[in-house]
């Protein structure tokens, strides 16, 4: 299986789980960016339920800027709300202490471009877990990707409608179960063993 599929901010678990079982990973790096997708957002579980985080970006008065162009705006302290906001959902967490250091200094790190900081996201999430997924890049956009399974979709949470099996979460006795949060909510919650959840499943 070659999936083509979009580095994404802290991707969510269905992400994960076609890059772990594919034979190749690539990754698309020549569309136009897209707002209100997983590029520049993902999902936690807070003590109120499902949180959005949002990575805030500068807005280019070009309507078709390409993703790889896409600058991060930091005038105000995004990363230190991220952080504290994962540390509300997930200081309870089994493996949350175990993982913390690995994750705070790229909170500490300033990133031009939203694309840098989420390839660097991706090598980071891929120590964690203690796999290696080597990706493909993108030179030119193609619509049609016939060589590839085209997973292009899942960087918009709404076309994506992957159910997955119940692990424990942190709030689940207040909010149940919630359904393909970011792949931190998995880590935190599962440790290593999160490697073996992901290959059980199927896109």
């Amino acid at each position: 299986m070659n999936i083509l599929i979009h580095p994404t901010y802290f991707p969510s678990i269905s992400h994960y789980i076609a890059m772990v079982q594919a034979e190749s990973v690539t990754f698309e790096m020549e569309d136009n960016f897209q707002k209100q997708t997983n590029r520049n957002r993902m999902y936690i579980y807070s003590p109120n339920g499902v949180q959005l985080l949002n990575v805030p970006i500068k807005h280019s008065k070009d309507k078709h800027q390409k993703y790889k162009d896409v600058k991060i705006e930091n005038d105000f302290d995004w990363q230190k709300n991220h952080f504290k906001s994962l540390e509300a959902a997930y200081r309870t967490s089994p493996f949350f202490e175990y993982f913390e250091d690995d994750f705070r200094p790229l909170f500490e790190k300033r990133h031009e471009f939203l694309m840098d900081l989420n390839l660097e996201i991706f090598e980071l999430v891929n120590n964690t877990l203690g796999i290696k997924i080597i990706p493909e890049k993108t030179t030119e956009f193609f619509h049609d990707v016939p060589n590839f399974i085209d997973l292009r979709h899942l960087a918009n949470g709404k076309k994506d409608t992957t159910q997955l099996e119940i692990y424990t979460q942190v709030f689940n006795d207040k909010h149940g179960f919630i359904n393909n949060l970011s792949i931190l909510d998995l880590l935190f919650n599962e440790g290593r063993y999160a490697v073996d959840y992901l290959k059980r499943h199927h896109l």
